[in-house]
């Protein structure tokens, strides 16, 4: 379970400067506490940023990790997987986002939740954040306030699914007990989004669902993401689908968003 820490050491409030303080109440922290397992690892380059990162989520209740460098946090997670972990994009020796790759590459780390935390803005950049796996992206300077609401709606996502039944159609067969998914004998790969995204689907056969209905479903109803988040997490699921043919069954229906068919000729 993520540990809280029972006591903090109050800081200066001039140590946050623009930093905004929010904790949340006790019933809402425990809630995501009970849906993550680990600590937070903070991953970043910038030793006074890191510092006041981890001093806020101190402050907020969670244990935290910190790394300066890939070296560090690839030593820490040999160590004890993390809950969640803040990745800084630009780092000494390799980038956040090669490194996210390799996370997301290894069968012992691709289900972490990973915020990326960067300086870049640009629409194309953050589609490259999303598209090596990044559950979020937090463009730099943000509060603290901001970083607790990201933090929460992810560890949101992460929680079990309500449904435990296997869901099929036609050689398609998504176990939410057993998270997997497979089609034509062998299994599908997928992220922890897109496995929540086709399980949604699957779930709700036939029905068209715009961008912002998805990601009130899937992502939750109080998430800093834009709708583009969901064209990426959309073309990532019919890649993993595509091998076996039921990509076809995720349809985009021009103008009103996407539809899973229950049948392919539907």
């Amino acid at each position: 379970m993520l540990a809280r820490r029972r006591s903090a050491t109050a800081l200066p409030a001039d140590a946050y400067e623009n930093m905004a303080i929010r904790l949340y109440p006790a019933g809402l922290l425990l809630h995501m506490i009970r849906t993550m397992r680990g600590a937070i690892l903070v991953v970043e380059d910038e030793l006074v940023t890191q510092r006041l990162i981890a001093a806020g989520l101190e402050r907020a209740g969670y244990e935290v990790m910190r790394a300066a460098s890939v070296e560090e946090a690839s030593a820490a997670i040999r160590g004890a997987l993390p809950g969640l972990m803040l990745l800084d994009w630009m780092l000494p020796s390799a980038s956040g986002v090669t490194f996210l790759r390799e996370l997301r590459n290894d069968r012992r780390t691709r289900q972490i939740p990973i915020i990326m935390l960067t300086g870049r803005s640009d629409e194309t950049d953050k589609v490259t954040g999303l598209e090596a796996g990044a559950d979020d992206y937090l463009t730099k300077p943000f509060s603290h306030r901001e970083l607790l609401a990201r933090i929460k709606a992810v560890v949101r996502r992460g929680a079990p699914l309500l449904a435990d039944e296997p869901v099929e159609f036609d050689g398609l067969k998504l176990d939410p007990a057993a998270h997997r998914v497979s089609a034509a004998g062998g299994n599908v790969k997928l992220w922890a989004t897109e496995f929540r995204l086709l399980h949604f689907l699957m779930t709700h056969p036939d029905r068209v669902y715009s961008r912002s209905q998805l990601l009130d479903e899937v992502w939750g109803d109080h998430v800093f993401v834009e709708d583009r988040t969901v064209d990426v997490h959309i073309r990532q699921l019919r890649q993993a689908l595509q091998p076996s043919g039921h990509d076809r069954m995720i349809e985009t229906v021009r103008g009103a968003g996407y539809c899973f068919r229950s049948t392919p000729d539907q």
